[in-house]
């Protein structure tokens, strides 16, 4: 009867289920190799980088040490197409979910090295950190980003139904002949309207990069 008892109370044995991907609250280091979506890091060492959810406030905190933030837009800031799109999810982005990066700043280096991407891909298709270990680029990128607007934008990433290779076919088309098409910048163009800075991890290193100039 005892070992009956036993095999039922194995079988019964509750099993812990696997932390949500998102959103995440902080982790502590040292952290293994994380499954992502459309690319893995490896994260190892004392040096290790964590996400966590920023507080609640008026404006995005800053890129702290070993400390990432997740739903970060990193893109092309050079670019006027694209900084169109920025500012046009800016003004949607009601509940100010999404942070944005430019590619040209140092602060993007650490957010390249986890998604295991360099800025020569970058400039090609702007890349989307959704949460620890899950990245996107290009159509699936901006996709996703409209995934967490509110409605009726957030319907447009039911377009995530059609296959990858055909949506970035169009994207690719347009990205080739941005500069051609739409102009390019001697930098950053957030740093023309500074309104825009409170929603960039990177406005710090770009408001000094700026006044350096003057």
């Amino acid at each position: 009867m005892s070992m009956l008892m036993k095999r039922i109370a194995f079988f019964t044995k509750s099993t812990p289920k696997p932390s949500p991907s998102f959103p995440f609250k902080y982790l502590e280091s040292p952290l293994r190799s994380c499954p992502a979506q459309t690319g893995a890091a490896d994260f190892s060492g004392e040096g290790d980088m964590v996400y966590s959810d920023p507080p609640e406030s008026a404006t995005v905190n800053s890129l702290l040490p070993n400390l990432l933030q997740p739903r970060v837009v990193i893109y092309d800031g050079v670019c006027h197409l694209c900084h169109r799109g920025v500012k046009w999810v800016i003004k949607a982005d009601k509940h100010r979910k999404i942070k944005f990066c430019c590619l040209q700043s140092k602060a993007a280096e650490q957010y390249l090295r986890v998604c295991g991407v360099d800025r020569e891909d970058v400039l090609h298709r702007f890349v989307f950190i959704e949460g620890l270990g899950v990245y996107h680029q290009g159509s699936t990128a901006a996709l996703r980003v409209l995934s967490y607007l509110p409605l009726p934008y957030s319907a447009l990433s039911a377009f995530l139904i059609i296959p990858t290779p055909l949506r970035d076919i169009v994207y690719d088309f347009v990205a080739k002949r941005r500069y051609h098409w739409f102009g390019k910048s001697e930098d950053c163009l957030v740093l023309q309207e500074s309104e825009l800075l409170e929603r960039f991890i990177d406005r710090e290193e770009l408001m000094f990069r700026n006044q350096s100039k003057l």
